[in-house]
């Protein structure tokens, strides 16, 4: 194979050739994507319908959500059906699709979290000019930013990564379409380029990540300056979830995409993207709403609601 324009489809990784084995992870990314898919439209439904969630914090919560959502359900049904039909098979514009659309919602997912921290230092260290800084405009114009150079990103990278030659094959060492194990099929010189737009990429979200430890690192100092001990909880409450998504998502991508091929193996690879892609969708509605107060109340009466109808 000379160059990507004469290949029709890619080849995925399988979990495992036995038949019943492939029925367990069919049943186990189900559940995974269906908890996925509701507690993400839980928190969608709550923060549109309950009029107290209407503030910044809430409402960037809501765009994660969505931006979760679509990461789960660029990787995760695709593996799904290749277990249930016994294939491996993915077409060259359906691995198109999925490079675009994992970096067009992981950069957004990223760009948000690094707002969120911003909306949370302005919250907590200049509370007077919150209204100001964060009001319903500025929160939109916000949004819109993440969403649009996201999207530019996304379209750019994914051009510049198929248009580089492919000549080791089409074998894809993942079960979806990540870029690194695409840069493996390319030839020996050419991966250099997208290689090189991946460390740029990598250096803003290691921007990101610092920009929101700092923020952090100032937010606990304002916080634990607070007398009121029920003020504190209530700081923490709303900090300490976004941390842990924070954590999560950002150390497990950048490892995937920085980490040396010494250590590079099949179970790591795959392990790694699961970290990234499939678990933070499934989590994240549970991480933020077991502390907190208002988002559980909402989450309560909107179950509530929906248990009364079906009576």
């Amino acid at each position: 194979m000379s160059n990507g324009s004469s290949l029709t489809e890619f080849l995925l990784l399988v979990f495992t050739e036995t038949r019943e084995l492939q029925f367990l992870h069919f049943s186990l990314f189900l559940g995974i994507y269906l908890a996925a898919l509701l507690g993400n439209c839980l928190i969608i439904i709550a923060v549109a319908c309950d009029h107290r969630l209407h503030t910044p914090m809430y409402f960037f919560l809501l765009n994660l959500s969505l931006v979760d959502i679509g990461i789960i359900s660029t990787t995760v049904p695709k593996s799904m059906a290749n277990s249930l039909s016994n294939t491996r098979a993915i077409s060259y514009s359906g691995c198109a699709a999925q490079v675009f659309f994992i970096f067009f919602l992981c950069s957004a997912e990223c760009s948000l979290l690094t707002v969120m921290a911003y909306d949370r230092f302005i919250a907590i260290c200049r509370p007077l000019h919150y209204g100001t800084l964060m009001g319903s405009r500025a929160c939109v114009k916000m949004a819109a930013a993440v969403w649009g150079s996201s999207f530019l990103y996304a379209l750019l990278h994914t051009a510049n990564t198929f248009s580089l030659p492919l000549c080791q094959g089409n074998v894809v060492e993942q079960f979806f379409c990540e870029v690194p194990q695409i840069l493996w099929l390319s030839c020996s010189d050419a991966y250099l380029r997208e290689a090189g737009v991946l460390m740029v990429t990598f250096s803003v979200v290691f921007g990101c990540f610092v920009f929101i430890v700092l923020s952090y690192v100032q937010i606990f100092t304002v916080v634990l300056r607070i007398p009121s001990e029920q003020g504190r909880h209530k700081a923490f409450s709303m900090c300490l979830p976004h941390l842990a998504v924070v954590s999560l998502f950002i150390s497990t991508a950048m490892f995937a995409y920085l980490k040396p091929p010494s250590v590079s193996s099949s179970t790591l690879d795959l392990v790694v993207a699961v970290l990234y892609a499939v678990l933070p969708p499934a989590v994240n509605p549970l991480i933020y709403s077991m502390r907190n107060k208002e988002l559980k109340e909402a989450l309560k009466k909107l179950i509530q609601l929906v248990l009364f109808q079906q009576q």
